[in-house]
């Protein structure tokens, strides 16, 4: 194999790294449950329990629930990510791009109470809904390279989720389910030349959780999700090599969430969560069948929300918060990735149709941080990118909640 070959082919499998990742990048691991706990950066979510969309946080919220409920919605998530003051080798420089878009992210809940201990539920909702896109000239003046840093990326995830809950007394409860995971994934580099993946897979975890009541005003929870490593398939191409008859292995992060919800008065109630995001897990990509494998130095992440109810009257309902996010990213930094600690600011209200059905809006901007990056072909490799990436969101929820 000559040097050009050896080459293009380290270019293309850090190409398919790099962009693999981007479906498990914490930059825009965005929570996406619900509209109502968008509104409040989703702080106390787990144990609030003002709709079904509680159980994604905490399936043992449901003995909180003495009716059916059910909640749809669905969250806009529109990215604006920048990549400026790129130079492509160290020195020769490469147009500015904005390489965001916008996904959609559907949820639907219900629970069922069987009677006074026992309930169960079943939840759909999205844990991805990410899209990059560079131009397709990107680079073009250095005959297309600094493309394959960059392309197309589309990543969605669907999480089926079956759950059942136990009261153990008056203060405790206990609770649990199954998860089943579909992933999608469409990547292009090099004007699809390079890189060309359209692949998907199911993978199953599972979720478990506690409720302590200090009373019917004051409330802790505890939960911790076990996600598992997802394995797609589809068509895989790189420079004219099929993949195909191969995986690609994709770790996903283990979770664990505490959250409080304190009603001080009739009218006014403080909530907060801190989430630990097990990124660590995310130590490498590769393929099952060998060909390929890239090591990542990822970190652990953390949320820390806190928000307010005020509800102020039988029909509106109030409430605002704010998440400061951890970037899981440390040593290794990209382009195609964009990650950095980003803050979140929070709002939201409830208009209540009558004593059974509720309206929901949430709204979020999501405030991400310059990031200087330098990032090689692969490593070792001479050819490299510089420049500076940020990542902000707008994100707009609504939601229809009933009890029957």
């Amino acid at each position: 194999m000559n040097k050009k070959q050896i080459f293009t082919r380290s270019v293309i499998t850090a190409a398919i790294a790099l962009a693999s990742s981007q479906s498990m990048a914490a930059g825009f691991q965005l929570n996406a449950q619900s509209a109502t706990g968008l509104g409040r950066a989703f702080s106390g979510d787990g144990v609030i329990a003002d709709n079904a969309s509680t159980m994604a946080k905490n399936a043992a919220s449901m003995t909180l629930f003495d009716a059916p409920a059910l909640s749809l919605g669905v969250i806009a998530i529109d990215t604006d990510v920048k990549v400026k003051d790129a130079k492509f080798m160290g020195a020769l420089p490469v147009d500015d791009a904005s390489i965001g878009g916008t996904s959609y992210a559907p949820n639907i809940y219900f629970i069922q109470p069987i009677n006074d201990k026992f309930s169960v539920g079943a939840s759909l909702y999205s844990n991805f809904g990410t899209k990059t896109e560079f131009p397709e000239n990107y680079g073009k003046q250095y005959g297309g390279a600094p493309d394959l840093f960059g392309g197309l990326t589309d990543v969605k995830s669907v999480n089926l989720g079956l759950s059942a809950a136990y009261r153990l007394n008056q203060q405790f409860s206990i609770g649990g389910g199954l998860d089943v995971i579909y992933g999608s994934g469409k990547l292009e580099r090099g004007n699809k030349s390079a890189v060309n993946i359209d692949a998907d897979g199911v993978a199953l975890g599972f979720n478990l959780g506690t409720i302590y009541e200090l009373d019917q005003n004051n409330r802790f929870g505890l939960s911790y999700r076990y996600s598992p490593t997802l394995e797609a398939k589809g068509d895989m191409h790189y420079v004219g090599n099929n993949l195909s008859d191969q995986k690609l292995k994709m770790p996903l992060p283990d979770m664990a969430e505490f959250s409080g919800f304190n009603k001080l008065n009739d009218k006014f109630a403080v909530h907060y969560s801190i989430q630990w995001i097990r990124w660590s897990e995310f130590d490498k990509l590769e393929t099952t069948g060998g060909t390929f494998s890239k090591a990542y130095e990822w970190q652990d992440g953390w949320h820390y929300s806190i928000g307010g109810t005020y509800y102020l009257n039988n029909d509106w309902t109030l409430r605002a918060g704010y998440m400061h996010d951890t970037s899981a990213q440390n040593q290794r930094t990209s382009i195609s990735v964009p990650d950095s600690d980003r803050n979140w600011l929070s709002g939201g209200f409830s208009y209540h149709l009558d004593s059974k059905s509720t309206i929901d809006f949430g709204l979020t901007y999501l405030i991400g941080k310059d990031v200087k990056v330098d990032e090689p072909l692969a490593d070792g490799s001479p050819v490299s990118v510089q420049a500076t990436t940020r990542a902000n969101a707008w994100l707009y929820g609504l939601q229809y909640s009933r009890s029957f």
